[in-house]
């Protein structure tokens, strides 16, 4: 308790700082005069006054932030977000169980995208740009927003970074100052929603589609405005755009500004990460193309190059988006994009899964093992980019994979104890914890998760939670050790 009384000040200030978020679906509200802007005002002010009332109550005990502290602040500060996202939903789905809104917020905040709601399509306007807003600032994460506009908070930065920034190697700093490399991080990330909004516009949507749509494409997290996303535009312009800038979002945003400053794409090619995914998405997309075409899925094999393509990259980045049922295509498509899905996005981008970079340590860590068993008295140093790869970091990997593939393995069996037939509880954690979305059988792309028990709906909660910090962060918090002093 004592642990959580030091880290309440910044809870406060975080809490006070998200009350800003509302105020675009407030004043969309006014302009669409949609009646929901008395709930985004309410739900702005009580933030606000919560957060004050906290930082104000426990604004002696306050002290720089320790290591230690970094995973508890992450932790809570997304729960405390999640729970002061929800009077919006509540207020405009009646229906739904607060079970349900937490779900949904808590899917919006980690970028996971598996919805609860039917009837998007006449859904008030403001409170679908409220639901693509959350994936939005999830995606980069409401941490590292903190630490790039509130420096004077005494907040252990670099801390805060570690626990919240997703990929194992989070040691190097592209700025001197770890409060310069999260601002470059956002700028990098507001640039790309403007150009991707932009590009939508110009390829058809609407004004109001084209900043939803970008708000969910560069934070991949895949809600629509439409309860048949994406394919309700029926538009190949539109998922050319999409395709373009889900794959450059799936890559590290670090890279990204590398790129910029050195004004040289070769830093793309040099970066092995960066390189290995875009090479596996896009070998995967000629795949199951030609797949679809060997088994006459489609009429023609340009429909079948339109739709395997962008189907593909879709889900393989983790954004979820949709133009038809994947889930009645040849078994081996929806299986492997799932699997692709849980590997293909880089660290320091707004994808799920393992990430990349962990992918290829594993890779060469098995490597390196079978060349010890040949030359048993010789030192293979594992390397990424030329850089030597840390043993602390091997070890944490592993650590990490043996917690991924456990709390799967777990929450599977929990979903089959409530009821739920094997592949949908299988296929809806995995989508939960790599933050992809749609799953297959009942949770499918052409379905939504609606059907949820309260108790399946926390579950998956649960699964996205941890999956956005990352497992150890998350897991971290809960273990007895971390609370003893």
């Amino acid at each position: 308790m004592l642990r959580l009384l030091i880290v309440a000040p910044v809870l406060g200030s975080l809490l006070m700082l998200f009350s800003i978020a509302f105020l675009p679906a407030f004043a969309w509200s006014l302009a669409a005069d949609d009646g929901m802007h008395t709930a985004f005002a309410g739900s702005a002010i009580g933030c606000f006054v919560v957060g004050l009332t906290v930082w104000w109550a426990t604004r002696r005990g306050h002290r720089e932030v320790q290591p230690r502290d970094g995973p508890l602040l992450v932790v809570f500060g997304w729960l405390l977000v999640a729970f002061a996202s929800m009077p919006p939903l509540l207020v405009a789905c009646p229906q739904l169980s607060f079970a349900k809104v937490f779900m949904e917020t808590l899917s919006g905040l980690t970028t996971t995208g598996a919805t609860v709601l039917s009837g998007l399509d006449a859904l008030p306007q403001s409170v679908n740009l409220w639901r693509h807003t959350l994936q939005w600032f999830g995606g980069m994460g409401i941490i590292v927003m903190v630490v790039a506009v509130l420096p004077l908070l005494g907040v252990g930065g670099m801390q805060l970074f570690r626990a919240e920034t997703p990929g194992p190697m989070k040691e190097g700093k592209l700025t001197p100052r770890i409060t310069q490399t999260a601002k470059m991080m956002w700028a990098g990330y507001v640039l790309l929603t403007l150009l991707c909004g932009l590009a939508l516009w110009a390829a058809g949507m609407t004004p109001f589609d084209a900043v939803c749509h970008a708000l969910s494409t560069v934070s991949l997290g895949g809600f629509s405005t439409r309860d048949a996303s994406i394919g309700a535009f029926d538009s190949l312009r539109i998922e050319l755009v999409l395709a373009v800038f889900m794959v450059l979002s799936t890559i590290n945003f670090g890279t990204h500004f590398l790129a910029l400053r050195s004004r040289s794409p070769a830093v793309y090619l040099r970066d092995l990460e960066a390189s290995s995914s875009v090479l596996l998405i896009l070998v995967s997309a000629a795949g199951i193309t030609a797949l679809l075409v060997w088994e006459q899925v489609f009429d023609s094999a340009a429909e079948a190059l339109r739709h395997g393509v962008f189907n593909t990259i879709s889900v393989a980045t983790s954004t979820g988006f949709v133009t038809r049922d994947y889930a009645q295509w040849p078994v081996f498509a929806p299986l492997w994009m799932i699997f692709l899905a849980c590997i293909a996005s880089s660290a320091g981008s707004t994808g799920g899964g393992i990430k990349m970079v962990r992918a290829l340590i594993l890779v060469k860590q098995a490597g390196r093992e079978l060349k010890r068993l040949v030359h048993p008295r010789a030192v293979f140093p594992l390397s990424i980019n030329g850089n030597p790869v840390d043993e602390r970091v091997i070890y944490s990997v592993f650590g990490f994979m043996l917690l991924w593939g456990a709390t799967q393995l777990i929450l599977t069996f929990a979903m089959v104890l409530t009821g739920v037939d094997f592949d949908s509880a299988l296929s809806a954690v995995v989508a939960s914890v790599n933050n992809l979305g749609p799953a297959l059988g009942r949770f499918g792309p052409a379905e939504n998760f609606s059907s949820l028990t309260d108790f399946q709906a926390v579950l998956l909660a649960t699964a996205m939670l941890a999956g956005r910090l990352e497992l150890l962060t998350f897991f971290a918090v809960i273990t007895p050790a971390f609370w003893r002093r």
